[in-house]
């Protein structure tokens, strides 16, 4: 077995060939792993979302480049890069593809790559690291028994206010991520969406220096941050809806009721809102009660 010379955490070692994910640290650079450390001292090729981020990592580390290829992928670039990092691959040299920040394909360019290598048949591994949306679902106090990545809102105005309404209504803790300019837009909107009274959690700064972590209700929030000027990369942790005790026979009456004067579709979405109920399963109730009645 050979012994890494002293100080030297990582291990150079022959790698498959194939691509091979790397996640990055999100903040902390210490967050990296050793067998991130192992994989970029041993590629062939090394690709990189940020190709300065991802030497400077590397430099920070000890890693040395020894005039291996460095190619930068990002979405202006991918289409012209795939063939590239593929050819490689097959000439059998093993390619490892950091992330800017966090773990490869969430909110990265990296999925139409990963998609092209799998379809080619080639090898596709991951090494695991930090996650800037699962350390803000650690973080929140919100359950975390079923969680949804809803990643980045739109920006404009109408595509947000129905993207947040597609949102409303999934049983699950919401991980949405959002920029500092946008933030308080963002909380005000999810009031109107989602409910004042909606318990939420605003992660900031996630493994840096000035981590911050404000909790409360979405209403709460929009209160407390106002006026402040918020800095650093955000993510939005939002809970799921409350469940809300109806009696069923209440809902089946106002569904007997609704469907004599419109759709079945929109008596189910009609009295779900009324109820506070799932619009699904409202939905399920009105099927089976139009059956029954013919």
């Amino acid at each position: 077995m050979t012994q890494n010379p002293p100080g030297q955490v990582f291990r150079e070692t022959s790698l498959d060939p194939g691509l091979h994910f790397v996640a990055t640290p999100i903040g902390n650079a210490r967050d990296i792993t050793l067998r991130a450390l192992d994989i970029l001292a041993s590629a062939d090729v090394i690709a990189a979302e940020d190709t300065r981020t991802a030497r400077h990592l590397m430099e920070l580390h000890g890693v040395p480049l020894r005039g291996r290829q460095m190619l930068a992928y990002h979405d202006h670039n991918g289409a012209a890069m795939r063939p590239r990092i593929l050819a490689a691959i097959r000439d059998g040299r093993a390619v490892a593809y950091a992330s800017e920040a966090g773990m490869p394909l969430v909110a990265d360019p990296g999925y139409q790559l990963a998609r092209a290598v799998i379809d080619a048949g080639l090898k596709v591994t991951c090494a695991p690291g930090p996650s800037a949306a699962l350390a803000a679902l650690a973080l929140s106090g919100l359950p975390s028994d079923r969680f949804l990545f809803a990643g980045f809102p739109p920006a404009a105005a109408g595509a947000r206010r129905k993207w947040l309404a597609g949102l409303a209504d999934v049983e699950a803790t919401l991980l949405i991520f959002e920029s500092p300019r946008r933030i308080h837009r963002m909380l005000a909107e999810s009031c109107e969406s989602f409910g004042r009274d909606r318990p939420a959690a605003v992660c900031r700064e996630l493994t840096k220096r000035f981590e911050e972590v404000k909790r409360g209700t979405l209403g709460e929030l929009v209160e407390r941050l106002e006026s402040k000027t918020i800095k650093g990369e955000i993510v939005l942790v939002v809970d799921r809806p409350a469940e809300v005790e109806t009696d069923s026979a209440d809902i089946e009456a106002a569904l007997g009721e609704a469907l004599g004067e419109m759709s079945l579709k929109q008596a189910a979405a009609a009295v779900a809102e009324r109820f506070g109920a799932s619009k699904r399963d409202v939905y399920q109730m009105a099927l089976a009660l139009k059956e029954r009645n013919g």
